[in-house]
């Protein structure tokens, strides 16, 4: 099986991170995700380790809208409903 073109490797993929930890927390809770932002594991790191990951992944943060999109979805697969909890 061959790759189109324009299909990155997966190397060449994008890495997301989101941070959920406050800003002087002594551990940096995130997300992480490769190629795809809503499809992400949740990972624990001390900061310094953290920046370390980042660098050597080249991280991308997620924008507010890719945050937006991807809590909305996770609203609709635990609530039923898009973006409505009630």
């Amino acid at each position: 099986m061959t790759n189109a073109t324009n299909e990155k490797t997966f190397d060449e993929m994008t890495r997301y991170i989101r941070v959920r930890s406050e800003p002087g927390d002594k551990f940096v809770e995130f997300d992480f995700a490769i190629g795809y932002p809503e499809l992400f594991v949740e990972l624990v790191l001390p900061r310094e380790a953290f920046e370390i990951f980042c660098k050597h992944n080249h991280v991308v943060h997620m924008d507010s809208d890719m945050i937006r999109e991807i809590d909305e979805d996770m609203v609709k697969w635990r609530f039923g409903e898009r973006g409505q909890r009630y």
